[in-house]
């Protein structure tokens, strides 16, 4: 992986941690996503006059991961209706680069180094070390579990599609436009189909917020999918869940969060894995 694509990856990862920690507003979860979503399409409309339409290679790849993006919304909103942020959140985004790392080198043929592999597995193992509680092993219910595990295979799915998709298109600002649009209306219908109509004066309240956040989820995932063009997708993948890193960071710096132990050695696990990702 070449230095501005590494460090491409790690501000998008930044960007991630950033719009996550502005979906505690007060709304709940669901809610709290299907504003940040709303507010992709609507920048996302914004921009579709001044791309071209996808090549027909990627539309397939595009609903794909449309519906995928779906039911990660839902799910992760489930799980941390359940769950322990904490917790939830590392194990969901933890579990996907194995995930990622497993179907792209048995279905795409795309095989990094052994350096990166080690790369990739000292990162997955940081991760999921932020969700164990020091000297007490995880405290977690089984559907608290079940649905962190359900999201992370959304997660390693939507990757695939999207890191497939853009290479198809040739485009990758394009695919990132005109995904986010199909998303966003997606995640309003399925709000819409959940909650009902009174939901949506509820974003309303929020909007300026929502648009923040949207404007940082687009940059994110839209320097995560050109990246994808650029390097290996377990590659990519594994490092962008770095933002797991910068929002422990966010939480000590911003929300005064306390820094345990163990969050410190994960972290050092993860910086670890992000130098031998590079090396890579």
């Amino acid at each position: 992986m070449t230095t501005p694509v590494f460090l491409a990856v790690l501000a998008g990862a930044l960007m991630h941690a950033s719009w996550n920690a502005l979906v505690k507003v007060g709304l709940d979860r669901l809610l709290g996503i299907s504003l940040i979503q709303a507010a992709c399409a609507l920048i996302a409309l914004a921009g579709v006059a001044f791309v071209p339409l996808p090549q027909p290679a990627a539309w397939p790849w595009l609903g794909v991961s449309a519906l995928l993006h779906i039911g990660y919304n839902v799910f992760l909103a489930r799980a941390y209706r359940v769950g322990d942020l904490g917790q939830i959140y590392p194990i969901a985004r933890g579990c996907a680069p194995l995930l990622v790392t497993l179907i792209s080198v048995f279905a795409l043929s795309e095989h990094p180094s052994w350096i990166g592999y080690l790369g990739i597995a000292v990162l997955v193992l940081g991760i999921l070390c932020m969700a164990f509680r020091s000297g007490r092993g995880p405290r977690l219910e089984r559907a608290s579990l079940i649905n962190a595990l359900t999201t992370s295979a959304f997660i390693a799915g939507y990757t695939l599609a999207d890191g497939s998709g853009a290479r198809a298109n040739g485009d990758a600002i394009s695919y990132v436009i005109w995904l986010f649009l199909l998303d966003g209306v997606g995640m309003l219908l399925v709000l819409i189909a959940m909650r009902g109509v009174r939901a949506l004066p509820e974003l309303t309240r929020y909007w300026r917020i929502g648009l923040i956040g949207g404007a940082l989820s687009i940059g994110a995932y839209g320097i995560t999918i050109w990246a994808m063009t650029q390097a290996p997708i377990a590659l990519v993948a594994a490092l962008r869940e770095t933002s797991v890193l910068f929002a422990i960071a966010i939480g000590v710096i911003w929300l005064k969060e306390p820094l345990r132990r163990e969050r410190v050695l994960a972290g050092g696990l993860i910086l670890g894995g992000v130098i031998l990702t590079h090396w890579g």
